[in-house]
């Protein structure tokens, strides 16, 4: 069962909800935003939530998402309150790429990476929570969620732009501050690894970037084994395709010690608060020597969870101009 934000026929924001082949627009609700509210209030879950609100007529998911009326699957009134944040080095596989990226010259020499993947396999899943933490990294707020079919703009001072094919949590902080995950959805973790690749140390720069999500919510919990396709299209001809995967069966860490280790955080859990948080991913084109271009779009697809993820590269247009700050 999923979650879908449109914009109706009408030009109204509604949430359409689709169990197997049918998808139909829940009554009287505009955002998955203030149904998720509601539910925590009531003590709902979603399904139940959506049960009550009742379903009205049936979506042709296909031709909005065509006619770009499917939003991202949330948003906050206030983008502000809406964190972009993940977690590196959580999938079996992707610790080969990273390590390359960073290998110094003595190969007996293990990389920062690759000791942060070791811990992961060695704590990531215990028997009793928390493990180690993971590698974490910040992206940005809701100013830069971009939706479903827009553009992915990389600054003018970036030196690549790349996609990373993820499964994202999605989450809101309750009244009491707890941490209520609506469930899963697609993510292009978009990343600058050139300037990564640098030094390790600019890792947090190369994450700046804006990130994109949905089309679909997944409702319930993530399978354990997750399967789909990561391509790469330009001018209409896929230049590039590679199968990826993720779920725990996948993953060096449970899921739940990935949230812990976000939400032990108390400024993570103010209430009111939407997190979309990535889990990692052991697969990029920049591996494979690809090197994307103005108008490539990116397409992130898995059966489980619906309308597959696509999103055109823009390049800034100028260099970004040093910023002077003035003094008052």
């Amino acid at each position: 069962m999923h979650i879908i934000q449109i914009i109706d026929e009408t030009g109204n924001r509604r949430v359409a909800f689709r169990d197997g082949e049918t998808t139909r627009l829940v009554r009287a609700t505009d955002t998955t935003y203030n149904l998720a509210q509601e539910a925590i209030i009531a003590g709902q879950t979603l399904v139940e939530a959506v049960a009550a609100k009742g379903l009205g007529e049936e979506v042709d998911l296909a031709a909005a998402l065509a006619e770009g009326r499917v939003l991202a699957p949330i948003a906050h009134p206030d983008p502000a309150h809406l964190h972009l944040t993940g977690t590196g080095l959580t999938h079996l596989g992707s610790a080969a790429t990273r390590d390359a990226m960073h290998q110094t010259t003595d190969p007996e020499k293990l990389t920062d990476s690759m000791k942060m993947f070791r811990m992961g396999l060695a704590e990531g899943k215990p028997a009793e929570l928390p493990g180690v933490q993971p590698e974490w990294f910040y992206k940005g707020n809701g100013t830069q969620a971009i939706g479903p079919g827009a553009a992915l703009v990389s600054p003018g001072f970036a030196l690549d732009a790349g996609e990373e094919p993820e499964i994202a949590g999605i989450y809101l902080i309750g009244p009491d501050g707890t941490p209520h995950r609506l469930g899963f959805a697609l993510a292009n973790e978009f990343s600058d690894h050139v300037t990564e690749r640098q030094n390790y140390l600019f890792l947090a720069h190369s994450k700046l970037r804006p990130a994109s999500f949905g089309p679909e919510l997944r409702l319930g919990d993530l399978p354990q084994h997750v399967e789909g396709e990561s391509r790469i299209r330009r001018d209409g001809e896929v230049i590039w395709a590679k199968p990826f995967v993720s779920g725990e069966a996948n993953m060096s860490h449970f899921i739940a010690n990935l949230e812990h280790h976000h939400f032990k955080y108390p400024i993570f859990r103010e209430p009111g608060d939407v997190h979309v948080h990535m889990f990692g991913t052991a697969t990029l084109s920049f591996a494979d020597n690809v090197r994307t271009e103005a108008g490539d779009v990116f397409e992130i697809e898995v059966a489980d969870f619906g309308l597959p993820l696509r999103n055109p590269l823009k390049l800034a247009e100028t260099e970004t101009a040093a910023v002077r700050v003035k003094s008052l």
